[in-house]
């Protein structure tokens, strides 16, 4: 009984032992039988890790909905005030309901936004997608994880940009990027405790950085990050046999987001080391860089925690501003590029408000306490406030000038208009702060094409997970009453919570610039049946798009009129009200 963290190398190894013996499993029975086994004797962490991860990646696990993460393994989602009263109520034999409150006070500004860094389906997504494209991987497994290193870019960069537009609907600056050689500005408590091991420890505000005995130096990092932007500005990187490989290219995002990371996919770690996993090691272990008191790790040596902590979006803006550098290198698109030949847009408008809300969710807290087989189990549940919004349909009317059928994806993005003091940002500096909202492959039939597409159904996103209560009793009841249960809307937990779709907006209403981009597919496999592949693709197959991710958006725009004069863009500007 012990705590679990992936970047403990010696705890990683078990996991992926055991995550080993379900890849080989040949048949349901065998692995059955190998989790019944390894659930008594392994550590509870890493069986969750291996198991979770295994359904994802073999074929076994092809249709399989396993319960949400935050009803496994409470601890790492929950307050420890609540985990206390939950213990309370199982000892003393009497349900309850318990409110969780964010972590900090209205005196600390971050606590404005910890509605979402703190949201329970955006952590459960975080540690997703780490379980999807981990950084662990080897082909060996079965297939190549295709652009990983690009979607490791993508996927982080999405999360900084939506909690940009959080900040900006809450009165508060972008957030500003880490420094090695400054203080780390935010201090946080974690307010959580593991099930085995102690408290999350905490960080002070100002904390300068310092080595972490036998794991990482703060000067590796800048020496690091120094070699990859040397990469960067040189427009190639050297692999382990110092070859010279171009990145002055479209696939050059790809090696950088191998190396950034850095994933097992990486063409030289021993030159540009591990800049991300490193620096969550840093983070996570500056409450106790020496050992000196033993301390666990930090919230930052979790994917599921990660995001709790103010220094996460610090981070990862230090990263995005690497890859962004990169971008920056690349040259503009030109109008041949853009264009989509004989394609006019000619309308986009949505259909009900663009209006967000605050709702409670109720989620089960059973496995955050212990059980006995003398004492009966009673109901136990927290209750957390959580952003929403009103369903809402895009609405695109596109002409086909062409006298065949053509096939188009629609690319919509919402960018901010305003900076923090309601400055109005130029294209350029907004197109890097754009929130994608979907992207879809449509027909386009010779003359008029009228599509609509609802929120529930954008790209991006996924529906929450049923309860393990839900899940149970609708099996159950399919079972006895030989009936089939459809849980297919459920088998990807890799995606921002659908409720996250939106940035929250302002009372008065938050203006925004809706950019739809109608572009030529090459592509010979469409991916409308799964989930979330904008920024999780589809398992075991390839990125489902041959454009870069962000495009046409992702590299400079000189000239905003080298957009707007392409009949295939249109932009438009649409308000995000917030309802109290």
């Amino acid at each position: 009984k012990h705590w679990f963290s992936l970047f403990n190398p010696r705890q990683r190894a078990e996991a992926l032992m055991l995550f080993e013996v379900f890849m080989n499993c040949k048949t349901w029975e065998a692995a059955k039988k190998n989790a019944i086994y390894f659930r008594n004797v392994m550590n509870e962490g890493e069986f969750v890790y291996a198991i979770y991860s295994a359904v994802i990646h073999s074929e076994l696990g092809v249709g399989i909905v396993l319960p949400p993460l935050y009803e496994v393994t409470p601890h790492m989602f929950t307050n420890s005030e609540v985990i206390a009263k939950a213990y309370t109520a199982q000892m003393t034999q009497v349900p309850g309901k318990f409110d969780m409150e964010f972590t900090g006070s209205k005196r600390n500004p971050e606590q404005r936004v910890a509605y979402f860094g703190e949201d329970i389906g955006l952590n459960v997504h975080h540690v997703t997608w780490h379980m999807d494209y981990p950084f662990w991987w080897d082909d060996s497994y079965g297939y190549h994880l295709d652009r990983k290193g690009e979607l490791f870019f993508w996927v982080h960069h999405q999360l900084s940009v939506r909690f940009d537009a959080e900040r900006l609907s809450n009165n508060l600056d972008f957030v500003d990027e880490l420094y090695w050689d400054k203080p780390i500005v935010e201090g946080f408590a974690p307010h959580t405790t593991y099930r085995y091991g102690g408290e999350f420890p905490a960080r002070p505000d100002n904390v300068d950085f310092e080595d972490v005995d036998g794991a990482v130096r703060v000067r590796d990092m800048i020496i690091h990050e120094s070699r990859i932007r040397d990469a960067i500005a040189h427009g190639y990187i050297t692999d382990a046999k110092g070859d010279k490989i171009d990145i002055r290219n479209a696939q050059g995002i790809e090696y950088l987001g191998d190396i950034i990371e850095s994933s097992v996919y990486s063409p030289n770690a021993g030159y540009y080391g591990a800049l991300h996993n490193e620096a969550h090691i840093l983070l996570g272990r500056q409450g106790d860089p020496h050992g000196k008191f033993k301390l666990p790790p930090g919230v930052m040596e979790h994917f599921e925690t990660a995001t709790r902590d103010p220094a996460f979006f610090r981070l990862h803006k230090y990263m995005d501003n690497l890859f962004k550098e990169h971008k920056d290198s690349l040259p503009a698109y030109t109008k041949d590029e853009l264009e989509f030949t004989g394609i006019s847009l000619e309308s986009v408008s949505i259909d009900g408000p663009l209006e967000t809300f605050f709702e409670d969710f109720e989620f089960d807290l059973s496995n955050a306490v212990d059980s006995s087989d003398k004492i009966d189990r009673v109901d136990v549940s927290a209750s957390v406030k959580r952003l929403n919004h009103k369903n809402f349909n895009v609405n695109f009317d596109i002409n086909n000038n062409n006298d065949e059928d053509k096939s188009g994806v629609v690319r919509t993005y919402l960018c901010p208009s305003r900076d923090f003091h309601g400055e109005e940002l130029s294209f350029d500096e907004k197109r890097w702060y754009c929130i994608e909202l979907d992207k879809f492959w449509t027909k386009l039939a010779p003359g008029s094409n009228s599509v609509s597409r609802s929120s529930s159904e954008a790209s991006v996103s996924v529906p929450d997970v049923p309860s393990f209560k839900t899940l149970t009793s609708q099996t159950e009841d399919a079972l006895k009453n030989g009936e089939d249960v459809d849980f297919s809307d459920f088998t990807r937990s890799c995606g921002i919570p659908n409720r996250l779709l939106l940035p929250k907006g302002t009372k008065e209403g938050m203006e925004f610039a809706l950019l739809v981009a109608v572009t030529e597919s090459d592509d010979e496999a469409i991916a409308e049946e799964s989930r979330s592949h904008s920024q999780c693709g589809i398992h075991g197959e390839k990125y489902p798009d041959s454009k870069p991710m962000g495009f046409p958006l992702d590299r400079h725009i000189y000239d905003e009129r080298i957009i707007t004069s392409c009949s295939n863009f249109k932009r438009t500007l649409v308000t995000i009200t917030h309802q109290e």
